[in-house]
């Protein structure tokens, strides 16, 4: 082996240690690699192989985003900045004869807020309000702020309005993205037959290949008919195949925990369809309560397998004053989903 010099200026010339090169191939390669020159360090430097690692503990440590799972360094804000914004677009069924339908959409919004995500409940279900007027021109005009996280969209009978020649109204959701860019999150609740001609199209197109709707029932055999009829259309007519069950009912009740197996044998025996999660929700829950272990992760596996809406970049000029139509959002106080 070759002497290394530390202290050998970088610009000598090295013509002058051809007689120091080892003639064995294998020293030459450890020889080449121990004789690099550097200048000396800085007083009080240490080298680099002397300094203290970084624990592993500290990149632990990084918060991640709520959406994509990626830590929050300091170029998130510019990722965001940059980056066509996405909502996730989560179908929801409704149940007519549900008691307890304006309780459930609650946790929901409840354990998106938790993890900092703003939701838009989109309520086109037979039992929801009728839209406002000005909502027929211009949805931004129906959107109601409940909370900083959470706004309501009373939309009965509005995707109707998107029909095109197919009998798709997959331009609501478009629409929806266009007027409520700054959310997060959609859910959109609505029957099993809108729900078919909103999200159909995606699927065939491939766009929603993992897209599992939400369905409501509670313990009574009304709704339990209901929701296994509302998967079987939504599996002839959407090719949804992929459900998961929120029931509304005390955690730990046995009833539940049948239905849950009910509803499931009958899917996979008649249909092939699969009911991947079941949770039950307590209605008598206040919507500010922390959500359950069980309702986090079916909201965390929601979120990986939702519809994604991208947000135009046309659609960020509604970040600033939601349209040139007078805004009516302000003329009416912020209630709860159980109320809208």
């Amino acid at each position: 082996m070759t002497t290394r010099h530390p202290t050998l200026p970088a610009t000598e010339s090295w013509f002058g240690q051809l007689d120091e090169l080892p003639l064995d191939p294998a020293a030459a390669a450890a020889s080449a690699a121990a004789a690099t020159y550097e200048r000396p360090l800085p007083q009080g430097v240490r080298p680099s192989a002397e300094r203290a690692p970084e624990p592993a503990a500290h990149a632990a440590a990084w918060p991640t985003d709520p959406l994509d799972g990626r830590p929050i360094d300091q170029a998130a804000g510019l990722r965001r900045l940059f980056a066509a914004h996405t909502l996730r677009c989560i179908p929801v069924v409704s149940n007519p004869g549900l008691a307890f339908a304006g309780a459930l959409l609650e946790r929901l919004c409840t354990g998106y807020a938790e993890r900092g995500l703003r939701t838009l409940v989109v309520d086109a279900a037979e039992r929801a309000r009728a839209p406002r007027e000005l909502a027929g021109f211009e949805l931004a005009e129906g959107v109601e702020a409940l909370s900083p996280q959470v706004s309501y969209l009373a939309a009965r009978g509005l995707p109707l309005r998107f029909v095109d020649a197919s009998g798709s109204t997959a331009g609501f959701l478009d629409a929806l993205a266009e007027a409520a860019p700054q959310h997060d999150v959609l859910l959109v609740h609505a029957g099993a037959a809108d729900l078919a001609r909103l999200f159909a199209r995606r699927v065939k197109e491939l766009q929603a290949r993992a897209l599992r709707p939400i369905v409501l029932c509670d313990e009574s055999p009304e709704t339990v008919t209901h929701a296994y009829a509302a998967i079987k259309l939504l599996a002839l007519r959407a090719g949804l195949m992929a459900h998961d069950l929120l029931i509304s009912a005390a955690p730990g009740s046995p009833r539940a925990a049948r239905v849950a197996e009910s509803v499931a044998r009958c899917a996979d025996d008649f249909l092939g369809a699969v009911l991947h999660d079941a949770v039950c929700v307590d209605p008598a829950e206040a919507a500010t309560e922390p959500t359950s272990d069980a309702l986090q992760r079916l909201l965390h596996e929601q979120l990986a397998c939702a519809l994604p809406q991208r947000v135009t970049d046309s659609a960020f000029g509604a970040l600033g004053p939601v349209s040139a139509l007078p805004s009516l959002t302000l003329r009416h106080g912020a209630r709860g989903l159980r109320h809208a």
